[in-house]
Parts: C-alpha cells; sequence; structure tokens
C-alpha cells in the first residue's frame, strides 16, 4: 500500500466522504474546491479512463474541446506561418511568436517555451522537421485538433480563450484541465459535464461494452474524488 503524507491524510479525512464512492459532479467539485488548500493556486484537472483498444487505429482517440468557462491558463500560442500579414495578425492576437523558417529553427535550436503550436497547411512541409522535438511533447500541430488551418487568427483565438487538444494514452486515459480551484463550483461543473458529454458523443463506433470506464477529479494537491456520469452514449 502506498503511503501517504501526513498532509494527505489530513485532505482525506477534511472531505467528509467516502472517496472511492461516485459523486455527482456538482458535489465531487465542491469537495475539490474544499480540499485545494496549497499557498498556491492549484490547477483542477479530470481525469478520464476509456475503454479503448489505442492499438487499433479507429479507437486512437483525440481531439480538440473549447471549455465553456476557458481554463484559467495563460496558454503560450506560437503560429508557423509564412505570409507577412497572417503573421502580424496573429502577434495581434496573442500568439507569442509567429512567423515561417525562422521559427522553425528556433525549435530546432531549443526554444520549447511554448504550450499549443499552429501551423498553416503550407507549413507543415517544413515543420515537419520537428516531429521528433515536438511530437514527444504532444505538440505537434494537427488538422485533427485544430492546429493545422489557414485561420491562424481563429486558431489562437479559440486556444487562449481555452480550447483545448487532448488525446487517450496507450492505456486509454485522457486527463484535461478544467479550471483552477479559484473557478466557483458551477463554471468547474459545467466544464466537467459539457467534456464529459463531448467523450461520449466521439466514441469510437467500433468500442464494445461501457465507453467511460472511470472518472476522477482533482486539484493539483489534493486527493481524487470519482465521479459519476450517466451518459447514455457511455
Amino acid at each position: 500500500m502506498t503511503n501517504r503524507s501526513k498532509r494527505y491524510r489530513a485532505l482525506i479525512k477534511d472531505a467528509g466522504i467516502d472517496l472511492k464512492q461516485p459523486q455527482p459532479v456538482n458535489s465531487a467539485v465542491g469537495v475539490v474546491k474544499k480540499l485545494a488548500k496549497a499557498k498556491f493556486t492549484e490547477s483542477v484537472e479530470l481525469a478520464v479512463h476509456l475503454n479503448l483498444d489505442t492499438k487499433k487505429t479507429d479507437q486512437q482517440f483525440r481531439g480538440n474541446f473549447s471549455m465553456p468557462h476557458g481554463t484559467g491558463r495563460d496558454v503560450r500560442v506560437i503560429v508557423f506561418c509564412d505570409d507577412g500579414e497572417k503573421i502580424q495578425a496573429a502577434t495581434a492576437a496573442g500568439a507569442v511568436k509567429s512567423g515561417g523558417e525562422d521559427i522553425v529553427n528556433e525549435v530546432l535550436g531549443g526554444f520549447i517555451d511554448f504550450d499549443i503550436a499552429i501551423a498553416t497547411p503550407k507549413m507543415m512541409r517544413l515543420v515537419g522537421k520537428l516531429g521528433k522535438v515536438l511530437g514527444p511533447r504532444g505538440l505537434m500541430p494537427s488538422p485533427k485538433a485544430g492546429s493545422v488551418t489557414d485561420d491562424v487568427v481563429k486558431a489562437v483565438t479559440e486556444f487562449k480563450g481555452g480550447k483545448i487538444e487532448y488525446r487517450a494514452d496507450a492505456a486509454g486515459n485522457v486527463q484535461v484541465r478544467v479550471g483552477t480551484a479559484k473557478f466557483d463550483e458551477k463554471q468547474l461543473a459545467e466544464n466537467v459535464s459539457a467534456f464529459l458529454e463531448h467523450v461520449a458523443e466521439h466514441r469510437p463506433s467500433s468500442v464494445k461494452g461501457e465507453f467511460i470506464k472511470n472518472i476522477v477529479v482533482c486539484s493539483t494537491m489534493g486527493p481524487g474524488v470519482k465521479v459519476a456520469f450517466s451518459a447514455k452514449e457511455a
């Protein structure tokens, strides 16, 4: 059995519920907020375990989603684009860096201080060189994730406004940020519920049986709280 710290055991006691029993979304996020007692603003994360065989190409579960209330995070976006007007517009929209081959070379040189990379389709022939750098970090632009597009201004605005990319790992787990402990319970609950509905609606047709196997929400330093979810698609 894993040894837990005195602080962690105290949080479990303060929860006032059996954390092993799934709770309605509103109750679960309420407990998470109650237990977020760190001296810094804790983020709130949602982990979803899915019934996926990720070795099958039609069960590679990934995409993008816009949280109704954002994520509470200042997202750093870079844009790969070789059109002067679009470069200026992307920078004005909030991109930390915008450019063509010069930005590709910066990344090759070690620059990775960003959270999202957006590229125009034309630039992907050069961005492809960054596969070994961006791929393992989950930063490679992807059409399915909405980060390969000619409308770079719209993409920058959406990602900075709360749009996220998600991808199931080899074990079928998806983890996303749904806000911070400063969000009110209603905002957190609506973000959690909206994302779970999105996941259920995008269930691969080849999946047999129950799709969503387990759901846990937690803050950065807090214990996980199981979430009950009853969408028919799940």
